[in-house]
């Protein structure tokens, strides 16, 4: 203390306690003259408080360059002091707002932090530690727990969190790596990507889309292994324009083989989407557009449950098909489409290659834009948007297509 005078800390004085009173006492000394400031730390000069001495760069616990005040410190130094789950944090000049939970997804682990600076918790990816982490999260009430999608390991931990209600959002492993990238965190591990997970949460708010479950989980399923069928029916038939004579017999049978499977699994997905009145209705209204045959309207039906429910400008930006401009300055570069979902995108850019030749309307949109110079898959782009709209507008009226 000043003066010279010393405090005595007891044990019964929690160690926190104890290093926050020897940090004030130190602070007053050095703000005194009587002790020097160390290398570690500077003043602001903008700032006579207290709060102007920070921590020169050091590495946080994501492996990057961390720059924080006072404040932030406090904060964080009280989320590890404290013996409880904390659900909420309240800073200066800020609502009080629920912690994210990050989990990180492997084959036969999982690990998960409450905020991006909670403790790490380690797991088994099975069913009984699964449970008892649905019930750990419904006893915390996370505003969001977000899990990177990692080719299906994932889902049955997150079809156990949609059942019990909790608010999980499932996200593109690329837009998470970004922005760690952008946020300076470099080093990668998988504490780090389930803090970082935490923390894209808190920052990007991802919304929360219904998760797939039942029917609409085997639906999807089904229409993805047709999809798989098919890339390997299109490579055999490839191999089998150059193959010798011996070879081609051994991939005939195996043409065979996968066209029955895609018939059998057209066959299933049509009768369960039979079974359901209302998706069987709108498959039937989708079809009534020009160049929309059976394939493309399961896709659409299934890969993309939003259809009807978004405005065209929405749909389109989820899809992939809107154009996003490359501006800087004076520069006016070229719109270009990037992101959304492939497997529907490539079912409507199959569609509107057929409707440029037999839908009136959309062949005269293709025609007017070739005219116009533009390149032909532009065009054929611009056409599949086209489309799109239009059957979003007939899932959303219920009405049959009409020229």
């Amino acid at each position: 203390m000043r003066n010279g005078t010393t405090l005595r800390l007891e044990h019964a004085v929690p160690r926190p306690l104890q290093r926050l009173l020897w940090c004030a006492s130190w602070l007053n000394e050095a703000a005194d003259g009587q002790r020097q400031l160390p290398t570690g730390l500077f003043l602001n000069p903008e700032r006579e408080t207290e709060s102007a001495w920070v921590p020169r760069e050091t590495v946080n616990k994501l492996g990057s360059p961390l720059h924080c005040c006072s404040e932030a410190r406090t904060i964080a130094w009280a989320a590890r002091a404290s013996p409880y789950p904390r659900a909420r944090v309240r800073c200066s000049g800020e609502s009080t707002m629920a912690e994210c939970v990050g989990i990180d997804v492997a084959k036969h682990t999982l690990e998960w932090s409450l905020g991006a600076e909670g403790k790490i918790q380690h797991l088994r990816n099975e069913p009984r530690p699964i449970a008892g982490l649905v019930r750990r999260m419904v006893t915390l009430d996370p505003e969001r727990i977000v899990v990177e999608s990692t080719g299906g390991y994932e889902r049955k931990l997150v079809a156990k969190l949609a059942e019990a209600g909790l608010p999980v959002v499932v996200v593109n492993p690329r837009r998470v790596r970004s922005f760690g990238e952008g946020m300076g965190f470099l080093a990668k591990t998988d504490a780090i990507d389930a803090r970082l997970l935490a923390l894209f949460g808190e920052k990007a708010q991802p919304p929360i889309r219904p998760i797939l479950q039942g029917t609409d989980r085997l639906l999807a399923d089904l229409v993805a292994r047709r999809r798989q069928l098919v890339s390997m029916v299109v490579a055999e038939k490839n191999r089998r324009d150059i193959a010798a004579p011996a070879v081609r017999r051994t991939i005939d049978p195996v043409l065979r083989t996968l066209a029955k499977l895609v018939r059998e699994l057209e066959r299933r997905i049509d009768t369960t989407l039979r079974e359901d009145v209302e998706r069987a209705e709108l498959l039937a209204l989708l079809q009534t557009v020009p160049g929309v045959g059976p394939g493309v309207a399961r896709t659409l039906l299934i890969d993309l449950p939003e259809l009807g429910h978004l405005g065209r400008r929405e749909i389109a930006s989820l899809v992939g098909v809107a154009p996003f401009a490359r501006d800087s300055g004076t520069f006016r570069g070229a719109r270009r489409i990037r992101g959304g979902r492939a497997s529907v995108r490539t079912a409507l850019y199959l569609a509107a290659m057929s409707a440029s030749r037999f839908n009136p309307v959309l062949a005269e949109l293709y025609v007017r834009l070739r005219q116009a110079g533009k390149p032909p898959k532009l065009a054929f782009i611009a056409v599949a948007r086209k489309l799109l709209v239009t059957l979003n507008a007939i899932a959303r009226d219920r009405t049959a297509w009409q020229h």
